[in-house]
Order: C-alpha cells, then sequence, then structure tokens
C-alpha cells in the first residue's frame, strides 16, 4: 500500500498531525516527512497548517480525492487476493434506499452473517439517487434502489417487484367510505418523499397517471416518518407494501382502494462495472438474486 497516500488521508480526516499520529501508530515527525516527501513529489503544497487547525488547499482536494480511490483500489485487490485463498472475509459496502434499506435489508444482513461471519458488511441508506452517486464515486460496492437510472458507468439489473399502495390510517374518514372519488383524493393532504427518492418518482409518476392534482402536500426525508404520520392521522400516502406490512397486520393502517392502484415498480442492483467481485459481494449479490428469483 502506497504509504504516503495513507497518511495524508488520515491526517486530512483527522485534521491535526497528532491525532494522525496517533491513529497510524506513528510519531509526529514521521508523519510530518510522509506529507513533506509527498508534496515534493506532487510539486506543490497540499495542506494549509496552522497551530488550530490542518486543512486541504485546492491542490490538496484534487490528491485527497485521488488518494482515496487508489487507497480504496489497494484495499480491493488485496480482499481479491484473500478471496482465493480463505473463506469470505472482509468489508461490505452496500447501499440501499430508505423502503429496502430499512424493512428489507436488514433480515438479509442476518442471514449473510449467519453464514458468513467474516464478512463485515457496513450499511448506508440514503434516498435513490444518492445511493447511485455514492456507487459512481466508488464509496459503495453495491447499491439497491428504485426508480429509473440511466449511468453508462454502472450496471444496473432489476431484481425484485414492489407495489405501492395508497395508504390511510385506520381512523381516517376514508375508512369507513366504499368509493372514494378523485375530488376526495385531491382535497386530501398527501405526505410525500423528498426529490431524488425513488419513492417521490414513484409518486409523482401516479399523480400524472391517475390525472391527480393534489392542493396540500407535506414532504418528509424519512419513510418511518410518513408512515408514522399518516398513522396519527395527518394525511394519506403512496408507500412500499415492504414498509407497511407490519402495520397492516396490526390493524393501524389501512389501504385506501382507487382505480389504478397499486402502483408496481422495480428494484434494481447498482453496481460498478469492474473486472473483478470480492467474494463478499459475489455472495451478497447471489443471495439477493436467489431470493427475489
Amino acid at each position: 500500500m502506497d504509504h504516503q497516500l495513507l497518511v495524508f488521508t488520515t491526517v486530512v480526516e483527522k485534521k491535526n498531525f497528532s491525532r494522525a499520529a496517533e491513529e497510524l501508530h506513528m510519531t509526529q515527525p514521521a508523519v510530518s516527512q510522509y506529507i513533506q516527501s509527498l508534496e515534493q513529489q506532487i510539486g506543490t503544497r497540499l495542506l494549509e497548517r496552522s497551530n488550530k487547525f490542518v486543512r486541504l488547499n485546492m491542490a490538496g482536494e484534487i490528491v485527497y480525492h485521488h488518494a482515496k480511490e487508489i487507497l480504496s483500489h489497494y484495499t480491493r485487490m488485496q480482499y481479491l487476493v484473500d478471496d482465493l485463498m480463505n473463506k469470505a472475509s472482509g468489508d461490505l459496502f452496500i447501499g440501499a434506499s430508505y423502503s429496502f434499506g430499512e424493512y428489507v435489508l436488514p433480515g438479509m444482513i442476518s442471514d449473510l452473517l449467519e453464514n458468513y461471519p467474516l464478512i463485515k458488511p457496513s450499511i448506508t441508506i440514503r434516498n435513490s439517487k444518492r445511493i447511485v452517486d455514492l456507487v459512481v464515486n466508488n464509496e459503495l460496492e453495491i447499491g439497491i434502489v428504485e426508480g429509473e437510472f440511466n449511468q453508462q458507468s454502472l450496471n444496473i439489473e432489476p431484481f425484485a417487484d414492489d407495489l405501492m399502495y395508497v395508504t390511510m390510517s385506520a381512523n381516517h374518514r376514508f375508512a369507513n367510505q366504499s368509493i372514494v372519488t378523485k375530488e376526495e383524493l385531491e382535497a386530501e393532504t398527501w405526505i410525500v418523499r423528498e426529490e431524488g427518492s425513488g419513492t417521490r418518482e414513484a409518486t409523482d409518476k401516479m399523480f400524472d397517471r391517475l390525472q391527480l392534482n393534489p392542493q396540500h402536500k407535506m414532504e418528509f426525508g424519512s419513510t418511518q416518518v410518513i408512515k408514522e404520520s399518516v398513522e396519527s392521522g395527518i394525511g394519506i400516502s403512496l408507500l412500499s407494501k415492504w414498509a407497511i406490512q407490519r402495520e397492516l397486520s396490526s390493524g393501524t393502517l389501512r389501504l385506501v382502494e382507487y382505480e389504478g392502484l397499486p402502483v408496481r415498480r422495480k428494484f434494481s442492483i447498482v453496481t460498478r462495472t469492474v473486472p473483478f467481485q470480492t467474494k463478499a459481494m459475489e455472495l451478497f449479490l447471489k443471495m439477493l438474486r436467489d431470493r427475489y428469483r
């Protein structure tokens, strides 16, 4: 591994030479020497230093970005070699959108660890657009997203169907109606996800397809918060069946019956185009595909 880059990125992230030295089990003069040597090779200063802080200058920003990518390739190379010799092990960086990440992924991770305890999964849950960005930037190995994306640098593989229902509180006035009209739906408060969310994309497409033009919308950044808001009677929302199974069983949430529902969408696996995959990554992808085949 390139120790100059490792020392440099550690100093940047710890924002302090002493803390970086402690993290790397080195002396502070040795850390300083590594930084000076790197700056000499690059041909310019990379860090602005004072008694209170260490921070990147513009050249340092460029070097830091590429150093993280280079170190990631070193780590991946080591895992691939280890996989040839040993059982599946090492870090596995997985990202998922909220609907899948909060309500489906935990059970899958539990199954993975039960069978392969040497794998160390790290989970990131964000909206679909953010997960795709993190895969593109080499910060995640696998993304699980909903919605449509067109990224030439990525493999996008649909693997599961999701049904989405308009959901209301069990005490909502619609619960006692056999028919809900278009006008009633448009007059209702709709609780929606933020832009960039696959659930928001599905909701907007549903509004267009059903020619609904709701006058009152509330925007939240979490499926769990939306679900709790619907339960409390604040409004209605389009939610994944995966997210509301427990509440439907307990009777705290109910489904709004309306022509054209439920909404069907695809969940997709997003990965970078790489010549090799770690065994941990291969095993998790196989688990995903087998479960929803």
